[in-house]
This record gives structure tokens, sequence and C-alpha cells, in this order.
């Protein structure tokens, strides 16, 4: 972990990393689950978690910033084909404004 780093990060697990996350586990199990003081970011280095941040417009360290681009991206392209499976758990509609959600989030990411 490097103590100079002035850039803020994004987690690894972008998508598993924000509040919204968390409390869907919390409602789901619930209890909340503990959050690591240190984490793996997108560009494969340890820091705080006080130094990650689910938001674009926070994350300066642009590694982590094309990594969440590209989580994402993928996201909303796995979103849109399970909208369209017949007995989906998700409706087709749902599908498309989840994948509309996470593309919206890729561009902010992208700058």
């Amino acid at each position: 972990m490097s103590e100079t780093d002035p850039h803020i990060h994004v987690d690894r697990k972008v998508l598993e990393a924000g509040a919204d996350f968390r409390n869907m586990i919390t409602s789901t199990l619930g209890r909340a689950p503990d959050a690591p003081a240190i984490v793996t970011t997108g560009c494969g280095i340890q820091v705080s978690r006080a130094m990650t941040s689910p938001h674009p417009e926070s994350v300066t360290c642009l590694a982590c910033r094309e990594h969440a681009q590209q989580e994402y991206a993928r996201f909303a392209d796995l979103t849109e084909r399970l909208g369209g499976v017949p007995g989906s758990p998700i409706a087709g509609d749902q599908a498309t404004q989840a994948a509309r959600w996470a593309r919206d989030r890729a561009q902010r990411f992208a700058g």
C-alpha cells in the first residue's frame, strides 16, 4: 500500500462497492457485511478504502476509471442479454432500464 499515492481509486469490484449493493445485501440477509479497511483497486494496487470512491467524478486514477468503465459496460451487455432470455428473473423493460443506467455510468467513467 502506497501512503504517498494522491489519487482516488475505484474498488476492483466496482459493482459491489457502493451503498446500493450493501443495502441490497443488508435487506436480503438482515445484517450488513463488514467492509474491509484495505481494498484492491481497479489498477491493481492496494489502498485504504477511504482512498476509493464509487462516484465517477471523484476518481482521479485513469487506470481505475478505465477499469470501472469496462466493468459497467460489461454489466450493461450482460443485463441486456439476460432480459431477453425466456424465463429470466428480470423482465425485458427492467433489463433495458438497468442496462441504460450501467451504460450511463460507464460513460461518466470514460469522461
